[in-house]
């Protein structure tokens, strides 16, 4: 099997994958565009077809009065063994001079891919970018980033996880911060895998520029402490300008029925040669997909070797 990147060309950042059965979605942001959060079919991770949209009513989602830039970011997409789960966030004010962001997490649920989708249940403004995660257990975990607003503190606080009630449809119990990040700063993007006995949490980090990365931390306990990964980042494209895709960072991770594994993430092709010092991607941020491998004691690898994005 030859994928060829990106696989989703133009304006397709985020990316949420998911497989049921013999089918793989992925869910990408939309941002201030109508209608919402985007989703596209495929058999085998090579050839994608678009299936619409989960946010076609204004019920669901508002965007009037939205600045450029705001909207839906960074949706998560999930599936529970009866239902299609989508979290997504609604940012209404947000920019670089302003220390609060406006933004509100929602959930919606479909039987079917193609929907229709359910009435929003808000969920929580305490930051973006939410994921939902379905444990073995039967219990559902929302994450998001902790966006912290007072004056000299780091806006980009860490991973917190709490408990959400699927009966009443609200999130229950404490909250906890799960995770801080690592030196590359500006974590975000959160989605939560168990495999082997472990949690792992996959990360944005660095910032959705030419910084961006993918970081990776594990734990036994859902609640942690987590262990980052000795060898971070598992992605980037960071510092190497020659690289055809940059911006190489905010991934989901995904698991064939054979047992393979595959890393989800956006990425910008510059318009520029590498030696211009402000790049332009006139298609936006992509959608690209990277073959992975397990070490022998348990950490995910790019299957090619290294951390850069491939073509291929």
């Amino acid at each position: 099997m030859r994928i060829c990147n990106p696989v989703l060309r133009g304006f397709h950042p985020d990316p949420s994958i998911l497989r049921v059965g013999e089918d793989y979605y992925i869910a990408t942001s939309t941002f201030e565009w109508w209608p919402g959060v985007r989703i596209h079919h495929s058999r085998d991770l090579v050839h994608w077809r678009p299936v619409g949209y989960a946010l076609t009513r204004t019920s669901q989602l508002d965007l009037l009065g939205n600045p450029d830039s705001g909207g839906v970011w960074a949706p998560c997409l999930s599936h529970d063994g009866e239902r299609f789960y989508l979290v997504y966030t609604d940012v209404k004010t947000w920019g670089n001079g302003e220390a609060f962001k406006d933004a509100h997490n929602y959930l919606v649920t479909a039987e079917r891919i193609e929907g229709p989708w359910s009435e929003p249940v808000y969920l929580n403004a305490s930051g973006f970018d939410p994921s939902l995660f379905h444990d073995t257990d039967g219990r559902k975990w929302l994450l998001n980033m902790q966006w912290d607003h007072r004056k000299g503190k780091n806006p980009f606080a860490g991973i917190l996880l709490q408990e959400y009630d699927p009966v009443q449809k609200r999130l229950v119990g404490p909250v906890r911060k799960i995770f801080r990040g690592t030196p590359l700063g500006v974590t975000e993007g959160p989605h939560l895998y168990k495999k082997d006995g472990w949690y792992y949490l996959v990360v944005a980090e660095g910032g959705t520029v030419y910084e961006h990365a993918v970081t990776v931390a594990r734990s036994r306990c859902i609640e942690g402490p987590y262990e980052v990964d000795p060898c971070y980042p598992t992605l980037t494209a960071k510092g190497r300008p020659e690289l055809p895709l940059q911006k190489a960072g905010h991934a989901s991770l995904v698991e064939t029925p054979g047992g393979e594994w595959y890393l989800a993430h956006l990425v910008g092709r510059p318009l520029e040669p590498p030696h211009i010092p402000r790049r332009h991607c006139p298609l936006g941020r992509e959608t690209a997909l990277q073959k992975l491998v397990w070490t022998p004691d348990g950490w995910p690898r790019l299957a090619h070797g290294g951390n850069a994005p491939a073509l291929e």
